[in-house]
């Protein structure tokens, strides 16, 4: 029955898996019944998600939730079974193993560290910072070892660039420029974008965690996060420095990836607010449709709520206020 199930869930539409709770319980119902089952799906989902991005996080989510739930050893068990899973997957499907071992680096190890810091801290914000802390490295890694991080992303991108002219997209001039432009802002994007990655998969797994065996768990732990005052200062440094830089390079490349916290706990004022307020989840869902449509606007102000909530604990003042009322 749980085979047929997960049969099904394999050939459901991606957004049918990624949004609705009546069919990700029961994947993660199907990972905790061994480490087969979770290294079934890790493997799977990760090579799934050469053709549908949005698989890469249930793959990691799949390590996750046994690391969480388990401990680190069981959790490292199914990473070896995922990879050795995915080698042969790999191998039969794309004539070589190696992109397991891509897959093992990006997904499965960095969700596997996270996991063990979270089960033992207990904090989830400690977890994101660690995260965050994986991106900076990526950055300053790539500022000491690359040398022009823009040529370098520059040359990555050239053969896009150049299907895109002979595709008569856009013109050549037009596309030089445009494409010197991104190559400045691609370190600090890719980071951000592994570590979003890595988060998606971490909250899926906690979300999971919480949905077997402690109901409502991770809703109120992601709404009670939030960023101790030493980290929001030299965040706003930063930020004032970037305002005199004026342009790419790696104090914005830092800045996006530190944007992250900001964004995450803007998201937990704001749900935090609505619990607070009684207001309805259409209200959530609105920004979220907000931060879909509008992006880049949309999360420069959940990013600025964020930052304000450091030193004004916006939550703590609407609960006051709320109960003042009441």
């Amino acid at each position: 029955m749980e085979q047929a199930r997960f049969r099904a869930l394999l050939a459901a539409p991606v957004d049918v898996i990624w949004f609705c709770p009546s069919t990700m319980k029961p994947l993660a119902n199907f990972i905790m019944r061994g480490y087969s089952q979770a290294a079934l799906v890790a493997a799977m989902a990760a090579l799934l998600s050469l053709l549908m991005p949005l698989l890469g996080p249930i793959s990691a989510a799949a390590v996750g939730l046994v690391t969480l739930r388990s401990g680190g050893v069981p959790g490292l068990l199914v990473v070896g079974l995922a990879t050795l899973g995915a080698s042969v997957l790999s191998a039969l499907a794309l004539g070589s193993p190696w992109p397991a071992f891509g897959i093992l680096a990006v997904f499965w190890m960095p969700i596997w560290i996270l996991a063990i810091v979270l089960r033992s801290s207990r904090s989830l914000v400690m977890a994101v910072q660690l995260a965050v802390m994986f991106g900076l490295t990526l950055v300053f890694a790539l500022h000491a070892f690359v040398g022009d991080p823009a040529a370098y992303w520059l040359q990555l991108l050239e053969p896009f660039q150049q299907a895109l002219v002979n595709d008569s997209i856009v013109q050549a001039d037009v596309s030089q420029a445009l494409f010197s432009e991104l190559a400045k802002w691609m370190t600090g994007s890719f980071a951000a974008a592994l570590v979003v990655q890595t988060l998606a998969g971490l909250f899926i797994a906690r979300w999971w965690q919480a949905a077997l065996y402690n109901p409502g768990g991770f809703g109120a732990e992601f709404k009670s996060f939030r960023l101790r005052r030493i980290v929001g200062i030299p965040i706003l440094l930063l930020l004032v420095l970037l305002g005199f830089e004026r342009g790419a390079g790696l104090v914005a490349d830092i800045v996006l990836v530190l944007g992250i916290l900001l964004v995450l706990q803007g998201l937990a004022v704001a749900h935090g607010v609505r619990q607070i307020a009684g207001a309805r989840v259409t209200w959530i869902v609105s920004l979220y449709v907000l931060l879909v449509l509008f992006m880049p606007q949309a999360l420069f102000l959940t990013a600025s709520v964020g930052l304000i909530d450091i030193w004004a604990d916006i939550r703590a003042r609407v609960a006051r206020r709320a109960k003042s009322l009441g």
